[in-house]
């Protein structure tokens, strides 16, 4: 892990970076610490996209930034551990519709909670008006996407 000295010299997009991975690590440590399931954090961020909706693999992909290669043996993965459903798309015989099981969403439901632990440390060391403050920045329209 990198020390808060080493911090000082990132610049702003490699320590959004740096504190991004992080929390991830945090997270998926607090979720694979104490429980049988492990899950990778391309796996959570898989899960997430999926949470309460049906998506197709094409959507997916395009959706995490992840080769397609890699998608597939992620979905694969997440099914065998039982945690998402595979289905064929009617009238489609090549694409699959993904979902999670009752048990994908009880994992998600629990790693959000994971989270809001979490960013209630984070309130408690900066201050609830710095984390409302960086939510808003990064809501924002910050005009880069198309450029």
């Amino acid at each position: 892990m990198i020390s808060n000295s080493e911090l000082q010299d990132l610049d702003l997009f490699d320590l959004l970076s740096e504190r991004h991975g992080i929390v991830r690590t945090k997270i998926e440590d607090m979720w694979n610490n104490t429980h049988d399931i492990y899950i990778s954090s391309s796996e959570w961020y898989i899960m997430a996209k999926i949470f309460k909706h049906n998506r197709n693999m094409a959507y997916i992909t395009k959706s995490v930034n992840i080769s397609r290669q890699a998608v597939h043996k992620f979905v694969k993965q997440l099914n065998k551990k039982g945690l998402v459903d595979i289905q064929d798309v009617e009238g489609n015989k090549k694409e699959k519709s993904i979902q999670l099981t009752e048990l994908g969403e009880a994992c998600f439901l629990e790693s959000k909670k994971h989270k809001q632990m979490i960013e209630q440390q984070l309130i408690e060391t900066i201050g609830s008006d710095n984390v409302d403050k960086m939510r808003e920045i990064l809501k924002m329209d910050w005009d880069i996407e198309n450029q």
